[in-house]
């Protein structure tokens, strides 16, 4: 099992955006351990919500690629978080695509699951989006 954090920055909304990801096999609060992989790209101009739906989508491509079978998404974007467990609906067309990958996606893991963090759990990964922007 290994817990993989995203976050998604905008400067501007819509603005040079950003995302950054944390992957760790750390069994605590994920602001210490092992790092398993980490994202910290620049992603062309776009709004926060893409940024973050990109941040989740990318983590999601990575894991499946290194063949990590289980695992914890932690976002900060309680929005993302509540559209991909279904307790919103995906209003915009331009997520759809992106809500579809990952319910497609999450079907090839043994185990999946995401929550809502606050920014303070979410350290490493804005710390990795907000360095792409520079």
């Amino acid at each position: 099992m290994i817990k993989i954090f995203c976050d998604g920055a905008s400067k501007g909304n819509p603005g040079p955006a950003s995302i950054g990801v944390w992957a760790t096999n750390d069994k605590g609060s994920g602001n210490d351990g092992e790092s398993v992989f980490e994202i910290s790209e620049a992603i062309g101009n776009t709004t926060n919500n893409m940024a973050e739906w990109k941040s989740l989508l990318r983590a999601v491509e990575v894991a499946l690629e290194k063949n990590h079978n289980q695992v914890q998404i932690f976002m900060d974007s309680e929005l993302v978080v509540k559209q991909v467990l279904g307790k919103y609906k995906v209003k915009k067309p331009e997520f759809i695509p992106f809500w579809k990958q990952i319910q497609e996606n999450k079907k090839k893991f043994s185990s999946f699951s995401i929550q809502h963090v606050f920014r303070e759990q979410n350290k490493m990964a804005d710390l990795l989006a907000n360095q792409a922007l520079l």
